[in-house]
């Protein structure tokens, strides 16, 4: 049986590792156990050996057409417990944890677990014709992999009550108006791959501090953010980035010091 999703380790022009997790389970990449396991395996082993970027894409004309409702069948109220707290634990939090950016690439229709996995990512690009939905209705059930919690914050509670108890599909140019969609491309593909290589190519460590810094705030607000920020920041004076990209701006100017995530 082919593996619904694999990673590839890539390196940038700029000699930079970075990874490419695709979603490939056709015909329209639902995610049913077999997804979620194997995506379970790709993240432990990205938070072993955690890249410098993450892109996640999907193959086929859509990104997801949900979850394979057979993954609800039958399921008592501490098994349904149980099946949100696997996938918070193995999936979400994780993919939320790895300290390097990660980019999410909508090329088509997001349903679902796919876009709460979008939702848990640092940036979102869409391509033109991408829509989202979190379509939970239609089996009597709430999105209840981090969906409504983290578009809340990107689009306001009012939008998320709306997206969610609607189950209305909404198109990539509202999901920008609204926040939650960072970027449109007409080749959503290469200008993900591009962002992701650029980012790579970054102060890594920099970039998991920024991380460190936006989830104390949402953890905890403005005050949390604030008393874990000096810490968090002074740490990264101790690193070589910080310090060979200082000594280049001081000889060379702004925008010539190169990075190794060290």
């Amino acid at each position: 049986m082919t593996k619904p999703t694999r990673v590839e380790r890539l390196t940038s022009a700029g000699g930079a590792e970075y990874a490419v997790l695709t979603f490939d389970n056709p015909p329209v990449n639902l995610f049913d156990a077999a997804t979620f396991d194997s995506l379970r395996d790709d993240l432990a082993e990205l938070t072993a050996n955690p890249p410098r970027a993450l892109l996640l894409r999907a193959e086929g004309k859509l990104n997801s057409g949900g979850v394979d409702v057979h993954v609800f069948d039958g399921l008592s109220e501490a098994e349904g417990t149980a099946l949100w707290e696997r996938l918070f634990g193995e999936i979400i939090h994780p993919l939320e944890a790895l300290p390097c950016p990660t980019i999410y690439a909508a090329h088509g229709l997001t349903l679902t677990a796919a876009f709460e996995v979008s939702l848990a990512c640092d940036i979102i690009l869409a391509g033109p014709r991408a829509k989202f939905g979190l379509v939970e209705i239609v089996v009597g059930l709430t999105p209840s992999m981090g969906g409504p919690q983290r578009l809340a914050e990107r689009a306001g509670s009012g939008r998320a009550r709306e997206f969610v108890m609607t189950g209305d599909l909404y198109n990539a140019e509202t999901m920008r108006d609204w926040g939650v969609v960072n970027q449109i491309h007409d080749d959503v593909d290469a200008a993900a791959r591009a962002l992701t290589e650029r980012l790579a190519n970054g102060p890594t460590k920099a970039n998991a501090v920024t991380k460190k810094i936006i989830e104390a705030w949402r953890s905890g607000g403005v005050a949390h953010a604030d008393s874990i920020t000096s810490a968090a920041s002074g740490a990264l004076f101790e690193t070589e980035d910080l310090k060979g990209a200082v000594q280049s701006f001081l000889v060379n100017g702004p925008g010539k010091a190169t990075y190794q995530g060290r």
